[in-house]
């Protein structure tokens, strides 16, 4: 099939985040012009979302890779049948084991995998069954929430690194074990194609300031969240079946609300690969 013109309207989500994407059917394929268009998009929103779609794995492969190239999903959460970069994110189980990973509950604010070397630049996912109420996802600019800070914060950041890291618990102060996966950032971190900073620290993952007095890095860490996670900076969205969420990393957290974990979950994930943070 020939790529496809099509126009399509951007339409903000929020002041500080988010475009939705309007008059785009994803099983088609796109030509050069309109995917240089939602790229563009993508850097200006940070999180792009399209409705109303009806997408085989296939399609969600191709629209994924107009961003970039695709990584490999966590062997255990893959279908034997699956496209590598696929994996489901539910909390519906077969034969008593669960389809997908991160099932049910409270999920706070964080940067997809800031715990390893080469993080993905996107996220994306496709919404095929969704609770009636809760599992809403809120995503929080942090260009905007860099750019609030205060000069004299901003130069108190300039240099500074944390370790991130996967930790066994709901946060942070979970049990971070010897042999947990763990990554050093920088705390503002400039992305690559935009050029604009954007802080890269989050309530979930990040440890500590590296090289800072314990006291010292827990209160400004702690000051740095409550900034981050504030209203002003962030979409939350709630979920519709045929939705399709692309998020960049780099510039922005994300979170999830509870929900019944009697009512059914489950959507389709792929990432895109990124770059060291710098």
């Amino acid at each position: 099939m020939e790529g496809l013109s099509a126009p399509f309207t951007i339409t903000p989500l929020a002041p500080a985040v988010g475009a939705e994407i309007g008059g785009l059917d994803l099983r088609r394929p796109l030509d050069a012009p309109a995917i240089a268009a939602l790229l563009r998009a993508w850097h200006a929103h940070g999180v792009l979302l399209v409705r109303g779609q009806a997408l085989e794995e296939a399609d969600q492969v191709r629209y994924g890779e107009y961003f970039g190239a695709l990584g490999t999903a966590f062997s255990e959460a893959r279908s034997a049948r699956a496209h590598p970069s696929v994996m489901f994110i539910s909390n519906i189980r077969e034969d008593g084991k669960p389809i997908g990973r991160l099932p049910d509950g409270e999920m706070f604010f964080h940067s997809d995998q800031c715990y390893i070397a080469t993080p993905p630049a996107g996220t994306m996912l496709y919404a095929i069954e969704v609770p009636s109420v809760g599992g809403n996802t809120l995503f929080a600019s942090m260009y905007a929430a860099y750019e609030a800070l205060s000069p004299a914060m901003q130069a108190r950041l300039e240099g500074l690194e944390a370790l991130n890291a996967y930790v066994l618990g709901d946060t942070r102060r979970g049990t971070l074990t010897p042999d947990a996966r763990r990554h050093v950032h920088p705390v503002v971190r400039v992305h690559p194609a935009t050029g604009r900073k954007a802080l890269y620290i989050n309530r979930l993952m990040t440890q500590y300031i590296v090289g800072m007095p314990a006291a010292e890095s827990e209160a400004l860490l702690e000051e740095l969240f409550d900034h981050q996670e504030q209203r002003r900076f962030v979409y939350e969205h709630v979920w519709r079946a045929g939705d399709v969420i692309l998020w960049d990393n780099r510039c922005t957290l994300h979170a999830r609300t509870d929900f019944d974990p009697g009512e059914r979950r489950l959507l389709r994930r792929i990432t895109i690969l990124g770059e060291h943070a710098a």
